[in-house]
């Protein structure tokens, strides 16, 4: 498993934790892997890998054989440039059957799914005028020219939503 944005590491560790058959693979912004090293040193978990460097919209992507990706909490914070190239780096990176994971709010139909959302949209957009709230309908589109096929939309607490594509 690769998990894209790891930021602190908190759920690399939970994950790992949970999940002992699996190794997990941390990345981010070599700006937050002292965290992560933190996070891991702590846990000492033998199923959890370093950071690696990735910055989806300037990096390379890591040469890595994995099942699947996992990323929370990151496309409502990317410009859509970035997270059009976060699609295309997972589509790429993914073998036939591998399955990608997407966590956080997103509209549907172009509607939010709260009014607690839409005020979190509105705060974005004040930070950054890049990021919001992405519509699932356009992130969908962006997986099937990545060659990824929804498997499941869950729901979650909060509004926010679990989205899994298979890669064909």
């Amino acid at each position: 498993m690769l998990e894209i944005g790891s930021g602190t590491g908190q759920h690399a560790i939970y994950f790992a934790t949970q999940m002992p058959h699996l190794v997990w693979h941390t990345s981010d912004r070599a700006a937050n892997h002292a965290d992560i090293n933190g996070w891991l040193a702590k846990a000492g978990l033998a199923n959890t890998r370093a950071p690696l460097s990735l910055d989806v919209a300037t990096s390379a992507w890591p040469s890595l054989a994995v099942d699947a990706v996992f990323s929370a909490n990151t496309a409502h914070i990317m410009s859509w440039e970035a997270v059009t190239m976060l699609f295309s780096g997972v589509g790429r990176l993914l073998s036939p059957n591998g399955l990608f994971l997407l966590y956080g709010p997103f509209n549907y139909d172009n509607r939010y799914s709260s009014e607690s959302n839409r005020y979190f949209d509105q705060r974005l957009k004040q930070r950054d005028s890049q990021s919001g709230i992405r519509d699932f309908e356009a992130l969908d589109a962006l997986a099937r020219q990545a060659g990824m096929v929804l498997q499941q939309d869950d729901q979650m607490p909060a509004n926010n939503h679990l989205l899994c594509w298979r890669k064909c």
